[in-house]
């Protein structure tokens, strides 16, 4: 029932960012199969699902590229397909036979999304790389961390996903509008350099204002005492936001805090006595008794949660923020829709698992799907 309900997605099987791009549009509704090696094929599959979360919602074929008869499978798949995704390093899709110009001779509706850390040219676009290499290259990672301290990398949620697979899947859902008008498919080139660059456009604006300082010292990263975490009696932490003045004397008042030293909010040279006076009074208290006081206030407070906390928050149960998927708590799919909501059609399958079903259901005769296994094109 998604947005994308009839859309059909070849995943050329990949890590992070491609999968939850694919993840994504699969949550969407489009039919998303999923091309995984065929040497990743299990010698016997169990009825348990698999635990990679980001392959959920698609069916899985496996392929054997290095054949002929393997790329030719791919190629069928790409002649009735709206999109492509894959995130070999440059040049190796083209080397394998299921480059963009190869794949559009065959579909020239076709979108080919291209899913790589440093893009598909640039004096590093050859080399190997995570998310923390991608993000320091953009600016982004020397933004994070606190004072006097080095940066802090964020888990990989800033290259990765923010701005690799979320960015992709944006790219592919724009080139298939413009396709309906032009009936042309196009390529996406979804780096993560340029997409963790994206995401820090406010900083850049700030930057531009004089209003950006070095780590640590800013607003928005610890420097502020208005918009930091705070330890609690319990050893566990609290977030504050209070940026606004209404938000902050609302601080000031269930703190205790109110009295002139504590005023003038965006004194920066008090910044510093001002996140100790805070600190203190947030250690007097467990995170349980913030929580009473802060909740259901403008202060713009959370207290910081565990992943298990948050499976089991009131108000993430209350939105049915989280789901459980063949006995699998995981995140559900975003946003959401009045009228055609995405949802999860089916927990994570394992390599191969539904080669025959898919290639029979994509017009493969039973004769040709047997040829494919005999030559180990396909299992």
């Amino acid at each position: 029932m998604g947005p994308l309900q009839g859309k059909r997605i070849i995943e050329i099987a990949g890590i992070g960012p491609g999968p939850f791009c694919a993840m994504m549009l699969a949550d969407l509704g489009a039919e998303v199969i999923r091309v995984d090696s065929a040497s990743a094929v299990p010698d016997e599959y169990t009825e348990t699902p698999s635990m990679d979360l980001l392959n959920r919602g698609r069916d899985s074929i496996a392929v054997d590229l290095k054949k002929d008869e393997g790329v030719e499978t791919i190629l069928r798949l790409v002649d009735s397909a709206d999109a492509l995704i894959e995130g070999f390093r440059p040049g190796v899709a083209e080397r394998l036979g299921i480059g963009p110009e190869t794949c559009l001779e065959r579909n020239p509706k076709l979108i080919y999304g291209r899913m790589t850390g440093w893009g598909q040219y640039g004096s590093y676009s050859k080399m190997a790389g995570h998310d923390i290499n991608y993000i320091a290259l953009s600016g982004v990672l020397g933004l994070i961390g606190r004072e006097d301290q080095g940066p802090v990398p964020p888990v990989n949620l800033i290259g990765d996903f923010g701005g690799g697979g979320m960015l992709l899947a944006l790219g592919i859902c724009a080139a298939l509008v413009e396709t309906s008008r032009s009936g042309k498919g196009q390529v996406v080139d979804a780096a993560m350099t340029d997409g963790s660059a994206l995401l820090a456009t406010m900083v850049h604006s700030f930057t531009a204002m004089g209003i950006w300082g070095e780590r640590g010292t800013n607003m928005l990263d610890t420097g502020a005492p208005f918009y930091d975490v705070y330890e609690c009696a319990d050893g566990e932490y609290i977030s504050l936001g209070s940026i606004e003045p209404q938000f902050y004397s609302e601080l000031m008042r269930i703190t205790g805090l109110e009295n002139e030293e504590m005023s003038n909010q965006m004194d920066r040279n008090n910044w510093g006595s001002m996140k100790e006076k805070i600190a203190q009074k947030i250690e007097t208290k467990t995170r349980e008794e913030w929580v009473k006081l802060m909740e259901g206030t403008d202060v713009c407070f959370a207290p910081v949660l565990s992943i298990q906390e948050a499976y089991e928050h009131p108000h993430n149960q209350e939105r049915e923020t989280f789901v459980k998927i063949a006995g699998v708590m995981q995140p559900a799919p975003a946003p959401r829709f009045s009228r055609t909501p995405g949802a999860i059609s089916s927990a994570p399958p394992h390599p191969g698992q539904q080669t025959d079903e898919v290639l029979s259901r994509l017009g493969f005769s039973a004769e040709e799907i047997d040829s494919l296994k005999a030559s180990d094109a396909v299992k």
